[in-house]
């Protein structure tokens, strides 16, 4: 089916700019909102970033603030893992992850790199497991399949937060 192997090839090659290759000039809200699409796959219009959801993410602390209206790397770093991770979690959720990546004392181009090899590592599984000359009749077993995973991961996801969020609580009281 050739709708399964571009869903392949695109899992299989589509990847975020490395911290390196992020634009190292300073962009504007449009600028950043044209090009955060490149970052991450879709497949539809749905889910675009829009200026009013950057501005709730920096409110949030998910995202540093702009410099003078302007966007670096590291705004467009923290933005495509958001971007990602909202797909699958809540806000609060997020921000619990991102807190603990702060206070292991790693730097955002070495947590975005982290973020980006786990990203490589997921989409080159899920792509294996995609056969794309499987039948119609094999469709509703694959997606099922990949449901059940997403349940699985959901479960362990949620789990290790809710461990992880009551150490971030007490940091914020200290």
């Amino acid at each position: 089916m050739d709708e399964l192997q571009n869903l392949k090839d695109r899992m299989e090659r589509e990847r975020p700019a490395p911290w390196q290759d992020l634009p190292d000039l300073a962009l504007y809200m449009d600028q950043l909102i044209s090009y955060m699409p490149r970052q991450l796959i879709r497949f539809d219009g749905g889910n675009a970033l829009t200026p009013a959801m950057v501005n709730n993410y920096i409110k949030d602390g998910l995202v540093p603030r702009a410099e003078g209206k302007r966007y670096g790397p590291i705004h467009l770093g923290y933005l495509t893992a958001v971007v990602a991770l909202k797909q699958v979690l809540t806000v609060r959720d997020i921000g619990a992850l991102m807190g603990a990546g702060r206070s292991l004392e790693k730097t955002p181009p070495e947590q975005y790199a982290y973020f980006c090899d786990a990203l490589d590592q997921a989409l080159t599984d899920t792509a294996q497991a995609i056969d794309p000359e499987a039948g119609q009749s094999d469709l509703a077993r694959m997606a099922l399949d990949f449901a059940v995973r997403s349940y699985a991961n959901q479960l362990a996801c949620q789990r290790i937060l809710s461990i992880l969020q009551p150490q971030e609580e007490k940091g914020k009281r200290k």
